[in-house]
């Protein structure tokens, strides 16, 4: 028997047909996407500097930035067209706290996530045994919904800055020779800004995913079964009420059809006997 049969026999892999394993298998896959597509960015933009004389133009300045997005340790070297030297230009901005807090929920959520899963399939008894696992479950996972949220939020608006920080139009106004009016600068190209979107559209996912997850993580604990014991014992006593009911009528109904006979045959009983006593005392 090789390895994977023996995982078989000893894991219960059924548990990933439920919605509760199964969303926690697209966390896992969601939140790689996540931190991978924000924490491996690198771009990528070049300006241009036409200078009157043109032996001290640079028509291609490349400026590359990546992850954590400390724009303002990056630099890059721009000629002032007034001699041979050039100067040193940096960036502005540091969105490096958005980023990271971003790619840090995204890490620890892929973690978690792989644990649960493997706590479902391996150890379903023992987290199903008491109520301590299934609240811990829950509880996490409503940090974790907040916290992508929180995150998503955070990093959708870090981005946009980023972008504006990035623009080609925007560094232009950096360099001191694109403010004389006699220097030509523009932009020769810009940075891709398609991965990034993704890791925002990947961080808004995975609020959903676990946001939607509560629900099932919280039909586990004992708070809700405890609820459905409640309602199931006061809809049997209920139901057990109204089954007596048609007893109690029929007893009634019987007895009272008992006592209407009762007194319709004594009055006829009567009237025979009385009838020719009353004629003969007339007599």
């Amino acid at each position: 028997m090789d390895t994977a049969d023996q995982l078989a026999s000893v894991g219960t892999f059924q548990v990933l047909k439920l919605p509760l394993g199964f969303i926690r298998v697209l966390e896992w896959v969601f939140a790689i996407f996540a931190f991978a597509t924000c924490g491996g960015y690198s771009g990528q933009l070049r300006v241009s500097v036409d200078c009157m004389e043109k032996a001290r133009s640079n028509l291609s300045i490349g400026i590359d930035f990546a992850y954590p997005f400390r724009l303002h340790q990056v630099s890059f070297e721009a000629p002032v067209c007034e001699g041979i030297r050039e100067e040193r230009v940096f960036l502005i901005g540091d969105y490096s706290s958005s980023a990271e807090f971003f790619v840090t929920i995204a890490v620890f959520a892929f973690l978690y996530s792989l644990m649960a899963t493997i706590v479902y399939i391996f150890f379903q008894n023992k987290y199903r045994e008491n109520s301590r696992g299934p609240l811990i479950d829950f509880i996490v996972t409503v940090v974790f919904s907040f916290m992508w949220l929180v995150s998503s939020s955070a990093w959708g608006k870090a981005l946009s800055d980023v972008k504006i920080a990035t623009d080609p139009d925007e560094v232009q106004l950096l360099i001191s020779a694109c403010k004389v009016q006699t220097n030509k600068c523009g932009s020769v190209l810009e940075p891709r800004w398609s991965g990034l979107n993704t890791s925002v559209v990947f961080g808004f996912l995975n609020f959903v995913l676990w946001a939607g997850n509560i629900w099932f993580v919280f039909k586990e604990t004992g708070w809700h079964k405890g609820a459905s014991s409640l309602a199931g014992g006061g809809s049997e006593k209920q139901s057990g009420t109204f089954n007596q009911q048609p007893y109690n009528q029929g007893s009634f109904d019987q007895s009272a059809g008992y006592n209407t006979q009762g007194n319709l045959s004594q009055p006829t009983e009567y009237s025979q006997v009385g009838g020719p006593t009353s004629y003969s005392n007339q007599m």
